[in-house]
């Protein structure tokens, strides 16, 4: 069998105009690309758009690449300048997201964020396309690391110019000079925004605990998983509690709202999500590296068990430290999950 054309040859012959040549040639960075722009929007759907928006433009302007640096990093370039480009489109215009209400009114939360979080999560099946040694020396952060719900969530609180930098240098490991040369900007600007991302970047994420998460798959991770869903499917709130870390937090992307400790999460449980509730379904999947649930609610009338959105679970030792619960039921399909099934 004939292997693949080396890189040389296919940028001459993707130059020349042989669209097949510049598909072998970029695919091997699709998926890496792809997650680029998720860490960098915090939706699947959106990072897909622009993943399509930076390959046309590379197709478009193969001709004046002038190869001072790899293809990998002319990609980057292109792909990170679109994603800002469209963080300040959304700055102009509401997030669809933002006409979400809630199916029954909420209690007073612990915390509310001046602002919702545009959030969706990533289905592992994808991440598993990516090879585990991509980031550079000077990544500070690994890649299962920086795709978790807490990094990603934190993210999307910094400016969109510091997000791109903390990316590109602390989980990608770009140097401080290509980084330069991605954004247009100098180096001394890159490490002063680097040096506001993480000042911002620490007071918002949690203690690294991740370590102390049993291993995707393992007894350990299983046993836990398997009891909540016990737990949560015969709508026992002790039971869900008693598996819960002394300050777990649960939000629901995109509502602004946190409910933080055990007292205002087993409230939160009791008068919302498992009031009197013995219908629930959870379907087993995985997102961001972290259990998760598609969720479905028994219809009382039909044999038919109705979306209720994806719940992501966050492991911490031997105890569950945050729920979140993406609200909108679309994102399902991502997990290869339909929209309803039957009892």
């Amino acid at each position: 069998m004939r292997g693949m054309p080396p890189a040389e040859d296919l940028l001459a012959l993707a130059r020349g105009g042989d669209g097949e040549a510049f598909r072998e040639l970029v695919e091997p960075y699709r998926r890496e690309l792809q997650v680029h722009c998720y860490r960098m929007l915090g939706s699947v759907q959106d990072a897909e758009d622009l993943l399509q928006e930076t390959l046309l433009a590379a197709w478009r302007g193969i001709g004046g690449y002038q190869e001072r640096a790899s293809v990998r990093t002319w990609l980057y370039r292109i792909a990170t300048n679109r994603c800002l480009n469209a963080l300040r489109a959304d700055a102009r215009r509401p997030h669809p997201s933002a006409a979400h209400r809630p199916e029954v009114a909420l209690p007073e939360p612990s915390h509310r964020r001046a602002e919702p979080i545009w959030l969706e999560p990533y289905p592992d099946v994808l991440l598993d396309e990516i090879a585990d040694d991509l980031p550079g020396p000077e990544a500070r952060y690994e890649a299962r690391e920086s795709v978790s719900l807490a990094f990603l969530a934190a993210l999307q609180q910094l400016p969109p110019r510091q997000r791109a930098v903390l990316v590109l240098r602390d989980v990608l490991g770009f140097r401080a000079a290509e980084v330069a040369d991605m954004l247009g900007a100098t180096e001394s600007a890159v490490t002063s925004a680097l040096k506001r991302a993480r000042g911002a970047l620490t007071t918002e994420l949690p203690e690294r605990g991740r370590e102390d998460a049993p291993l995707p798959g393992s007894p350990r991770e299983r046993r836990l998983v398997e009891g909540f869903a016990r737990a949560f499917e015969a709508g026992d709130v002790e039971a869900v509690v008693a598996m819960l870390t002394s300050d777990v937090k649960l939000t629901m992307p995109p509502l602004p709202l946190e409910y933080q400790g055990l007292a205002d999460v087993r409230h939160f449980l009791a008068t919302v999500a498992l009031d009197g509730c013995r219908g629930h379904v959870l379907i087993a999947t995985r997102a961001n590296g972290q259990p998760a649930f598609g969720c479905y609610l028994r219809d009382r009338r039909t044999p038919i068990l109705h979306a209720h959105g994806v719940l992501v679970l966050t492991l911490t030792g031997d105890r569950i430290s945050a729920l979140t619960r993406f609200v909108d039921n679309s994102l399902l399909t991502a997990f290869g999950l339909p929209r309803s099934l039957r009892a």
